[in-house]
């Protein structure tokens, strides 16, 4: 449930009460459409929030030499999005 599905619940929920001049007797279409843009509205927000607490994590792989034993050494840092590298 992400953006994409906000904005479908949104849309079909304001076809519902904007477009469709339909009368059923067990059910209030507006009332339906009202519920659907709100929970469309709800989601997307809560998308939105979820896509930019997202964390990405980068990791670096360096290989050297050691000078003392011609051995050659890896290190490996990993770090978040907005950590500096040690």
């Amino acid at each position: 449930m992400g953006i994409g599905t906000g904005i479908v619940l949104f849309v079909i929920g304001a076809i519902l009460v904007y477009a469709l001049n339909v009368q059923v007797d067990w059910i209030d279409l507006d009332l339906v459409g009202y519920i659907l843009m709100g929970a469309g509205a709800v989601v997307f927000v809560i998308g939105i929030v979820m896509m930019l607490r997202r964390r990405r994590t980068d990791t670096i792989t360096r290989t050297t030499v050691d000078p003392d034993t011609g051995q050659p050494v890896s290190r490996q840092s990993t770090r978040a999005t907005n950590d500096e590298l040690p």
